[in-house]
């Protein structure tokens, strides 16, 4: 598969610190009971999300949005996994026509007695695209947070 690695539109870049450990916070990336509290932004929730965490593995996380009646299913395969500190992981929407088997990296870096998360997401399809990956991905991180908190 050929990406465009000369348009930096393409790339988007996150970072967020969190209050527990690295462990914990992989943790968060990788246990299906886990990705259900918290891997949808809004008032969109997980009904089902499935982990095959090797590389090589695939993953399936449902999204529903009961407001809009609408639902969202990410899926896509472990490229690296490196507990506790990496996590790289292709993302394509199922079903979605318009949709290009993008890359997610997860970096997790120890900051005294918290974690720092760097998300980046690449070879989006337009802007358009990673804009709204963008505010999907900061409500998902603030779901996050308040997860680790409860």
């Amino acid at each position: 598969m050929s990406h465009n690695t000369s348009n930096k539109i393409t790339k988007l870049y996150l970072t967020r610190s969190f209050k527990v450990t690295r462990a914990e916070l992989f943790k968060s990336w990788t246990d299906p009971e886990e990705i259900k509290k918290w891997f949808a932004p809004g008032v969109a929730h997980i009904p089902e999300a499935s982990v095959d965490l090797r590389v090589g593995g695939h993953y399936r996380i449902h999204m529903r949005d009961d407001a809009k009646n609408a639902s969202y299913v990410a899926t896509g395969t472990y490229r690296e996994v490196h507990p506790p500190s990496r996590l790289v992981f292709t993302w394509m929407w199922e079903g979605d026509q318009n949709s290009s088997e993008m890359l997610v990296t997860i970096e997790l870096r120890e900051n005294g007695n918290a974690t720092d998360l760097t998300l980046t997401h690449e070879y989006f399809p337009s802007e358009e695209s990673k804009k709204s990956h963008e505010e999907g991905w900061a409500g998902c991180l603030d779901k996050l947070a308040h997860a680790l908190n409860t």
